[in-house]
């Protein structure tokens, strides 16, 4: 296989000329710049991409760890991550999980094996205590509403959205309130159930376990809500939903079963996705393209300053409709 040398020796120019012409630096005069990349196509040569990042000291790449990617607020947040990355001509590699934790840690491993630049968590299941091992390996930004001061954290204030909505429900005559979350022992998730448990504490309304239901990510779950609701002893007569898909959920499997919203049992959720406007469905806005944006930014702030440990916490809004 052809060396940069042999390019050069057919070329009639130096080493560092096809060196430089390789790595599109602008300093060669064009008839050189013609001859190496004749010389080039003559020989069907392709550098050794490995040898080119060891050479520069980075990868142009970024790993992306997220759940799934078939769920509209991941999809959103990687296009927020994707937009940036393209203005730095940076390639993306995604690692979808499902939440194991053995995939986690294969972008970590790429991150501190130099196969990558950074690693971005749209969201994880491994514990912080073992997150903490690949610091020094380079760039980790969370996706999390984060207390920590080792990485970046971009997110909102689950805590303040998940009272917002709550006071929301409450203001409209509403104490038995259940609640629908994803994974009940996530960072984000725990914070909002101890919002919840401590609302719920100043209302005088006796927290019940079956009116914390975990689990819920997808429109198919929210059918599962609605059996699990029909079969409750003390119902609840709201639900605050922690996203748009499983509300829509939630009130197709409603109407389906003879439940009517917001008459029987009224319905709020997070993300503010199309579907939640075409169901009517209120629900507290979530900038998530721009939570991607920033994460990515975040990436690029620490790539430069490895104490850059920012928290950033975006703004929310509730948005009224038919659904409360």
């Amino acid at each position: 296989m052809a060396n940069i040398r042999e390019i050069a020796r057919m070329a009639g120019v130096s080493v560092s000329t096809v060196s430089r012409v390789l790595n599109h630096h602008p300093y060669v005069s064009p008839d050189k710049r013609e001859a190496v990349l004749k010389t080039i196509r003559e020989l069907d040569y392709s550098p050794n991409i490995n040898a080119v990042h060891l050479s520069r000291g980075k990868t142009n790449m970024v790993g992306v760890v997220l759940p799934t990617i078939n769920h509209p607020y991941f999809s959103e947040l990687l296009e927020g991550i994707a937009e940036e990355a393209m203005k730095h001509n940076t390639q993306l590699v995604l690692f979808q999980t499902g939440y194991h934790q053995e995939k986690e840690f294969e972008a970590l491993e790429q991150l501190r094996g130099h196969l990558i630049d950074g690693v971005i968590f749209a969201s994880r299941a491994i514990p912080f205590d073992s997150l903490l091992k690949y610091k020094s390996a380079g760039p980790i930004v969370l996706c999390e509403d984060s207390d920590q001061d080792d990485f970046p954290s971009i997110s909102i204030k689950h805590v303040a959205a998940f009272n917002l909505g709550l006071e929301f429900l409450i203001s409209k005559g509403h104490k038995r309130i259940a609640i629908c979350l994803g994974r009940l022992e996530g960072t984000n998730s725990q914070k909002r159930q101890k919002a919840y448990e401590e609302k719920m504490k100043m209302i005088g309304q006796k927290v019940q376990k079956e009116w914390i239901i975990g689990k819920c990510l997808m429109i198919q779950d929210g059918k599962r809500v609605v059996n699990h609701f029909s079969q409750m002893k003390e119902k609840p007569t709201a639900f605050l939903v922690g996203n748009d898909q499983v509300a829509a959920g939630i009130i197709t499997e409603s109407v389906k079963q003879g439940f009517a919203v917001p008459e029987d049992v009224a319905i709020l959720s997070f993300d503010n996705h199309p579907i939640s406007e075409i169901m009517g469905i209120t629900t507290i806005d979530i900038p998530t393209k721009q939570l991607g944006s920033y994460a990515f930014n975040s990436f690029i702030k620490r790539s430069g300053d490895s104490t850059n440990a920012e928290k950033i916490a975006l703004p929310f809004t509730l948005i009224q409709r038919q659904s409360v």
